[in-house]
């Protein structure tokens, strides 16, 4: 059951609800209540996108339908853009990328939403060779009162690397998923996220690494903040199959509330079906430091800014690990100006 699906067949009963254990926080058949009309066909200019200035080429999808694909030996660095133009309308892209051996590929990818009340349906598949190298961003600003969805498959071979950040704010529904398999033999992967959600907005930030092989590396954090009457979701799931001794995998989820009409649901899971293995989770959600923002605030710092800098501090410890110093640089003014909007 998918949303794309669903956009396809005009049957709702094909889209997840909370009745599936893995969407009961995110039911979109308890939210969509017709099928909408597809999203029309965009011939005008678009804009330039957030990594654009970064990149050696790029590939644009506008309402689902790709516009341009990267050349011939485009370079290592690829903006990957999802543009939403259609008011009201549906649609659904897929992108398969394969990430040759011994190579390294930066993709920086955005979902930008420039219109409203649409629903989206974004598939990747992502297949890295061995030994080859990915950091994947992904830069994620959705309409208020958008519905997507944005799947990641990807598939690790033996020495590969593949680090990930998802920065988001959020949707009337969102959900954010990456679904790793991974085959021990050295491969490293890295998934974290934040997401600084206000208004009603909703964002599901979903990952499910499955440990195969002898000898694998997961570390995973993500932060979050939610205010006003939003609501953020974090399930993290890593699995250790028999036979993967050795694996050593982290997971961390930490989360702040500023409202209390503001929700945070969070299920980490570590299914370990081996005994030779270092596996540890960790969960928090509170809110600011009150001795912090007394401090502050007994120093001048209005209340606003000073709620502002200390969240970005502690969101700060994800958006450090981004390695690309470009798309750092982008995340980080990202996070100042999303809490400048919030405040």
């Amino acid at each position: 059951m998918t949303l794309a699906t669903a956009l396809k067949t005009g049957d709702l009963t094909q889209l997840p609800s909370r009745r599936d254990e893995d969407w009961r926080w995110t039911d979109l058949r308890g939210l969509i209540r017709q099928v909408p009309p597809a999203s029309p066909a965009f011939d005008g200019e678009v804009e330039a996108g957030p990594f654009d200035a970064l990149a050696d080429d790029s590939i644009l999808f506008v309402n689902g339908r790709q516009r341009h694909a990267a050349t011939q030996g485009a370079g290592e660095t690829i903006a990957l853009r999802f543009v939403s133009t259609g008011e009201g309308g549906g649609h659904a892209a897929s992108y398969a990328i394969v990430v040759e051996p011994d190579t390294t590929l930066v993709l920086l990818e955005s979902h930008e939403g420039k219109a409203g009340g649409y629903l989206s349906d974004v598939t990747l598949d992502i297949a890295v060779g061995e030994g080859a190298r990915v950091e994947r961003i992904v830069l994620v600003e959705d309409d208020a009162e958008a519905v997507n969805v944005v799947t990641a498959e990807v598939d690790l071979a033996p020495g590969a690397t593949f680090n990930q950040t998802v920065l988001t704010s959020g949707a009337r529904r969102q959900r954010i998923e990456t679904r790793v398999n991974h085959p021990g033999a050295h491969a490293q992967v890295r998934l974290d996220g934040a997401y600084l959600l206000d208004g009603q907005r909703h964002a599901d930030q979903t990952t499910i690494v499955t440990h195969g092989g002898v000898d694998g590396v997961t570390s995973q954090l993500t932060k979050g903040m939610a205010t006003d009457q939003a609501r953020g979701v974090f399930q993290g799931r890593i699995v250790v199959a028999p036979g993967a001794d050795q694996t050593d995998a982290r997971m961390g989820h930490h989360a702040l509330i500023l409202s209390d009409k503001a929700e945070i649901d969070a299920k980490p899971e570590l299914l370990i079906f081996a005994d030779d293995v270092s596996c540890a989770h960790g969960n928090t959600i509170g809110a600011l430091d009150e001795d912090a923002l007394f401090y502050a605030e007994q120093r001048g710092i209005p209340e606003l800014e000073a709620k502002a800098m200390l969240t970005q501090a502690f969101v700060g410890e994800v958006i450090e690990r981004i390695e690309h110093e470009g798309a750092r640089e982008i995340a980080a003014a990202w996070v100042a100006a999303r809490l400048g909007r919030i405040g």
